[in-house]
């Protein structure tokens, strides 16, 4: 199928577009700028993906969409990730796209709390407030949309090889922090686009 990916340029962005097209899926990748933007097989579209009109376009001939954006660590307040979903969720209900995938985190939503005592009490309050306001407010927008949804939140996310599989877990009751690897969230996320099986719903992964 076609697929539009949001933050196809990022670290798990790029493995996300390269798993997608080994899998023989068409990607459109959506970027601020075209220039350095190394995504062989993918169709680039240069623009603003806050902009309605410009996600239209880059929907055209789509049937899902991944997103895969991410803010940076800071104190100034961020609100990218819910203006674009905001954005993407109008663009995709007027084109009649229906199925999003998108990454979020360990630790937004019903996860909070649910990381390693050094990232719960000192990193994500610290470093991270921002940055989590704005992934909370991206997947309040989703789970209010009609749309046909699945909320992905990683552990801590490396850069080691791939295993080859993932847990995926909606009981978060046990859970204490984690991490998995960029490659394997990618093959996840790619394989929720020809699934049901996670639909409307937030599992957390980790090794």
């Amino acid at each position: 199928m076609k697929i539009l990916v949001l933050g196809a340029t990022g670290g798990t962005g790029r493995l996300i577009v390269r798993d997608a097209l080994e899998k023989g899926h068409s990607v459109v990748a959506l970027v601020r700028s075209t220039a350095g933007a190394d995504l062989p097989g993918a169709e680039l579209i240069e623009g603003d993906a806050r902009d309605e009109v410009t996600l239209r376009r880059a929907l055209d001939g789509c049937r899902a969409v991944i997103s895969a954006l991410g803010t940076g660590m800071g104190f100034r307040r961020v609100s990218l990730l819910t203006e674009v979903t905001r954005a993407l969720i109008l663009a995709m209900t007027r084109s009649d796209v229906r199925r999003l995938v998108c990454i979020s985190a360990l630790g937004v939503g019903d996860s909070r709390g649910r990381g390693a005592f050094v990232f719960d009490q000192l990193f994500q309050p610290l470093l991270l407030s921002q940055a989590y306001k704005d992934k909370n407010g991206q997947e309040a927008a989703i789970r209010a949309s009609s749309l046909d949804w699945i909320i992905v939140r990683p552990g801590m996310l490396t850069n080691d090889p791939a295993r080859g599989s993932v847990r995926a877990i909606v009981d978060l009751a046990s859970i204490k922090g984690g991490k998995v690897a960029r490659a394997d969230v990618a093959r996840f996320v790619v394989e929720q686009l020809v699934t049901n099986t996670w639909l409307k719903q937030t599992p957390l992964l980790l090794w």
